[in-house]
Order: C-alpha cells, then structure tokens, then sequence
C-alpha cells in the first residue's frame, strides 16, 4: 500500500507542536541555520544561502521562488529587528530552511514582537509589497511568536511540482 504524503497542513501542525525555537535549535538532517547580521547586504546572503541549499536538496526548481520569498521576508527582518530594542544589537536574525519532503520550509526570526500585517499591494510604491509576493510565490506562509521573544514569519513551498 502506497503511504499518503503529508499535506502541508500536516507539516506546519508538527512545527507548531514542536515549535520553532526548538527547531532553531535543532541539529538534523534536512536543515539549515543561517545567522544573519541586521543590515542590508544580508538579503544577498540569505538569497545565496536559500539558492545552494536547495540545489543541495536536489530542489534547484524551488530556487528562484524561494529566493524572492526570502528576500522579502530578510528584507523586512533587517527593517523590524533594526527599529526593535526588544533584545538590543546582539539579537541576529536568522534564515532556516527544513526539508520536510516533499515539502520546505523558509523562516526568518528577527527580535521584533511586531505582527506581520499585509497591506493592499500599491504597484506604484516602492513599499507594501512585500507579504502579497510571500503570499503569490508561496504555497502558504504565516507567523509564530518565539519563546525567547521575537518572531519567526515562514514561508512554504512544494517541492513537487
């Protein structure tokens, strides 16, 4: 009998009940951690980072997707963890990708408490678009509260397409 895979409903209900503070942790095949410093030219990084990891997981289709996701949600991180005194300058912001074929998973943590809000997409600014690409290019995304405080925004994608 052929063994039905998980729907992605399934793989985020196994993070929530793990959580994300532990899989930051967490040593396991099928992941990555990247510490990111809160400044600009970290977006460049996680992109390369998000690209490499996932030609190395044999999901090279993934990457240009993934990397304008993480692009967006490093973006952001850099924005919210550089106006938070939450848990003042040594708090990094940190890329995860988990392989939980067939699907992945991308989180940024940033030290903000600040909930990730969509806005309306304006086309014309230069700002706002942000979370409507997360939603577009991904299957599906959302956020969680960290213990330690802060955040982690994740991003989902099908590595079967």
């Amino acid at each position: 009998m052929v063994k039905e895979p998980k729907s992605a409903a399934d793989y985020l209900q196994g993070t929530r009940q793990l959580g994300f503070d532990e899989l930051l942790e967490a040593h396991r095949s099928g992941a990555t951690a990247c510490p990111l410093p809160r400044k600009a030219d970290s977006v460049r990084t996680a992109r390369d980072v998000t690209r490499s990891t996932l030609r190395g997981w044999g999901l090279a289709e993934l990457s240009d997707d993934a990397a304008l996701v993480v692009s967006e949600l490093v973006t952001n991180a850099v924005r919210y963890a550089l106006c938070s005194s939450a848990q003042g300058e040594s708090a990094p912001i940190t890329l995860v990708l988990l392989h939980l074929s067939p699907h992945v998973l991308l989180a940024v943590t940033d030290p903000s408490d600040e909930v990730p809000t969509p806005k309306e997409p304006d086309f014309v600014s230069e700002h706002g678009r942000g979370l409507y690409i997360v939603e577009t290019y991904s299957q599906r995304w959302g956020w969680d509260h960290l213990n330690r405080g802060g955040k982690a925004v994740w991003a989902l994608f099908n590595g079967r397409r």
